[in-house]
C-alpha cells in the first residue's frame, strides 16, 4: 500500500467512527459442522422485493470461509443487553466457545443458530458475493425473520464505543 492509500485508509477509519451502527452478530456453519459467530456493524438492508440485506466480512475472518461454503447465514441484532456478546464474537477466532453464552437457537430448517432473545433476526440465503478489496460482500435474501417486543434498547457503535438508543 502506498503512503497516499495508507493515509486515505486511515482518514477513512477515522470518519467512519462518526458513524453509529447497529450492532449485529452473524452466524453460519462451516461444512464440518463447526458453528462460526462474528460480531458486525456492516449489515444493510439491500431490498424489500425481494426482501434482502447484506452484509462485509474481511476475507481473513473465519466467518468468510464458512460463508464461501454454505448458502445460509442469520444475521442477529443485538440489544443493550448483548454487549458482552458483541465483545465474544469481535475477538479473533474463540471457535464454539462463543456459543456457551447467549440463548442461542438452532433453526430446524437450515441447522444455523440464532440468538432467541436477540431484537430481530434474519434468516438469509446467500444469493450474490462481491469481492472488494480485503472484503466479500455477501447479499442474502431474507427467508425467516424473528422480531421482539422491541422493549429492550438497540445496541449501537460508534466512535470507538457501545452506545443505546
Amino acid at each position: 500500500m502506498s503512503d497516499k492509500e495508507q493515509e486515505l485508509s486511515s482518514a477513512l477509519k477515522q470518519g467512519m467512527r462518526y458513524l453509529a451502527s447497529g450492532v449485529c452478530i452473524i452466524t453460519a456453519q462451516m461444512p464440518d459442522g463447526e458453528r462460526v459467530a462474528m460480531t458486525a456493524s456492516s449489515v444493510t438492508s439491500v431490498s424489500d422485493n425481494p426482501p434482502s440485506l447484506l452484509v462485509c466480512v474481511n476475507q481473513q475472518a473465519k466467518l468468510d470461509m464458512a460463508l464461501t461454503h454454505t448458502d445460509k447465514f442469520n444475521v442477529n441484532i443485538l440489544s443493550r443487553d448483548q454487549e458482552d456478546l458483541s465483545n465474544n464474537c469481535a475477538r479473533p477466532s474463540q471457535g464454539d466457545s462463543r456459543f456457551q453464552s447467549g440463548n442461542w437457537v438452532k433453526d430446524s430448517n437450515s441447522d444455523i443458530y440464532y440468538l432467541e432473545d436477540a431484537l430481530a433476526v434474519f434468516l438469509c440465503e446467500k444469493k450474490k458475493v462481491v469481492a472488494h478489496g480485503t472484503h466479500n460482500i455477501y447479499i442474502g435474501d431474507i427467508w425467516k425473520v424473528h422480531v421482539s417486543d422491541g422493549s429492550s434498547n438497540i445496541l449501537v457503535y460508534a466512535n470507538g464505543a457501545y452506545h443505546y438508543l
